[in-house]
Order: C-alpha cells, then sequence, then structure tokens
C-alpha cells in the first residue's frame, strides 16, 4: 500500500501560517513524523497562486528534502511550478505530479512534462464535462485518461488513477460508486496503481475519522493500493496494516508482525 502523506498542505492553517512565515521547522518536523509513520511520498502543496505558488514550492521541495529522503508529491496546478520544483529535485526516487486529468487543456499542458521526466502521476478520473456522476463516468473516464497516458509511453505502474471522491454527506451514493469504479479499473488495468484523497468522503460529517478508516478498508478489498492521507491519525497505519494483512499482501503477516513488536500497532 503506497501512502501519499498530505499534511504540508498550504490550504490547510497551521501549514498555510507556515509557509507564510518560512517556519521551516515546523515543515521540517511534519516531513519527518510522516516518513517515520510510514509515508512513501511526502505531499507538498503550497496552496498559493501566481510566482507565489513557485517560490513556495521551491522553499517546501528544499525544507522537506533536507530531513527525508523520500520521494516528494509535487502538488499544484500550476505547471510552472511543478516544473520547477521537478528541477530542485535531488531525490533518487521518482517524484509524483499531483495531478493530471482528461481535461483537455490540463492534460496537454502536463502530458509532455510526465513523459519526458519520467516521474509518477496521479490521474484523477475528471474529463471537461467536470466531476464524474456516478461508477460507470469514473471508470470510462479513467480507462481513457489510462490509455492517453500509456499511448504517450508513460509505464502502467507509473500511473496512480483516482476515482475522484466527493463528500458522502452531498451524494449518499459516493461510496458505492467509487467502490464499483475501483473495482472495475482494478480488474481491466491491473497493472496501474489505485489511489484517492481519503479525507474527501468524509467532509461535513461528524466523526469523520470513523468514516476515512472505514472507507479505507472497503477501498483496499475493491482494489485500492495507495491511498492520499494523513498517516499520523491515530489507528489508521494499524488498520491499513491489519487489512493488508488480511488481504494476503503481507506474506507471513512479518510487516504487521514486525510493527507489532515496535509498539506500532498500540
Amino acid at each position: 500500500m503506497k501512502i501519499i502523506g498530505e499534511l504540508i498542505n498550504g490550504t490547510r492553517a497551521k501549514p498555510k501560517e507556515a509557509i507564510a512565515q518560512r517556519n521551516a521547522d515546523y515543515i521540517a518536523d511534519l516531513a519527518r513524523r510522516q516518513d517515520e509513520a510510514g509515508a512513501h511520498f511526502i505531499d507538498a502543496n503550497p496552496g498559493t497562486s501566481g510566482e507565489a505558488e513557485i517560490t513556495d514550492m521551491l522553499w517546501l521541495a528544499e525544507t522537506i528534502q533536507a530531513v527525508t529522503d523520500k520521494p516528494l508529491s509535487f502538488d499544484s496546478p500550476s505547471v510552472r511550478a511543478i516544473e520547477a520544483a521537478l528541477d530542485a529535485y535531488t531525490g533518487s526516487a521518482l517524484p509524483l505530479i499531483n495531478s493530471i486529468t482528461y481535461e483537455r487543456e490540463k492534460l496537454d499542458a502536463l502530458i509532455g512534462l510526465v513523459a519526458e521526466t519520467g516521474a509518477n502521476v496521479v490521474a484523477l478520473a475528471m474529463g471537461d464535462d467536470g466531476m464524474p456522476s456516478d461508477s460507470l463516468q469514473r471508470e470510462e473516464t479513467a480507462l481513457r485518461l489510462i490509455d492517453t497516458l500509456t499511448a504517450r509511453g508513460i509505464d502502467p505502474e507509473r500511473i496512480y488513477l483516482d476515482p475522484v471522491i466527493v463528500p458522502l454527506g452531498t451524494c449518499h451514493e459516493t461510496g458505492t460508486h467509487v467502490l464499483s469504479a475501483v473495482r472495475a479499473i482494478r480488474r481491466q488495468r491491473p497493472e496501474c496503481h489505485i489511489t484517492c484523497g481519503l479525507s474527501n468522503i468524509s467532509y461535513g460529517l461528524p466523526h469523520r475519522k470513523l468514516v476515512n478508516r472505514v472507507f479505507l478498508v472497503q477501498c483496499m478489498v475493491a482494489g485500492l493500493d495507495s491511498a492520499i492521507i494523513d498517516p499520523l491519525e491515530p489507528g489508521i497505519m494499524a488498520e491499513l496494516a491489519a487489512a493488508e494483512a488480511l488481504l494476503g499482501n503481507d506474506e507471513w503477516c512479518m510487516n504487521y508482525i514486525t510493527l507489532s513488536r515496535s509498539g506500532a500497532l498500540d
């Protein structure tokens, strides 16, 4: 299970303040703690715009790379910010671009960069007709997007398909639509990763963490093998490890046993 640690995000109040004040200690601590919790990628999202998006992204990349060797996930709607970040990236493992869609303008702007750099990419199952409304629309858009990317020579194993989660509070069938789409995509394009912005499912609901954790396990059963989550959330990494063992993805339960012995499951 590939975990993308979501906490360094300028749309959140504390990271936003830290980015504005250039509080490197706060950002470095978030990066280090997510690494230690088991994140495979560390998200870097300035949450700003214009020229500030570029300078903030570069500062985040420098600050995070100073304390962890985990690859970064460059999360920005700005192609220029992502280009600058990729130029400044010094990690040995391939970074992640978050994200590309089947919207023609965004697809045209980013597909060449993904192909040329060899980076991993989050591919959102969303086209010019907007947010997907049901499982079939998610599936069809996802398959077209995957096929377009692979036709440009992008390795399917570098694609992290995101079926697009909208809040359960705005569409009571969101969960079933996403689960159905994940199953279909896993069946038809098994070589690709499938990820999601997990916390979107619970937006506006009480006890959000409960909804997030239950939905994560349901998605894993359906075929999800990656997630954009808060790895510091109490219990979520333990439940993830147990689910991996139960799904047969942890030979002899060795990862689960190792985590237990370290106290990480307590």
